[in-house]
């Protein structure tokens, strides 16, 4: 995985670079994984997934989703 990656010097704030070690820390990766999927996410990428509100439907209390997943999932994608 390495071999087709660059290596980048990034200066960032001290409360920032506790915040990126404490993430990488919390999730039991790198901080250059965490790095990347936040470059990721905020650029777009590969490993960018979009996030539809219309996924948790099971758990929304709602009784008609199943009648009106049709228009939630389009009222998501529009956003």
């Amino acid at each position: 995985m390495l071999a087709y990656m660059k290596r980048t010097t990034v200066k960032i704030p001290d409360a920032l670079d506790a915040r990126l070690r404490h993430e990488a820390e919390r999730r039991g990766t790198t901080i250059a994984e965490v790095s990347r999927e936040a470059l990721e996410a905020y650029l777009g990428g590969p490993s960018t997934r979009r996030q539809l509100g219309a996924a948790a439907a099971g758990r929304s209390g709602r009784s008609d989703v199943s009648e009106r997943i049709e228009e939630i999932l389009a009222s998501e994608v529009g956003q």
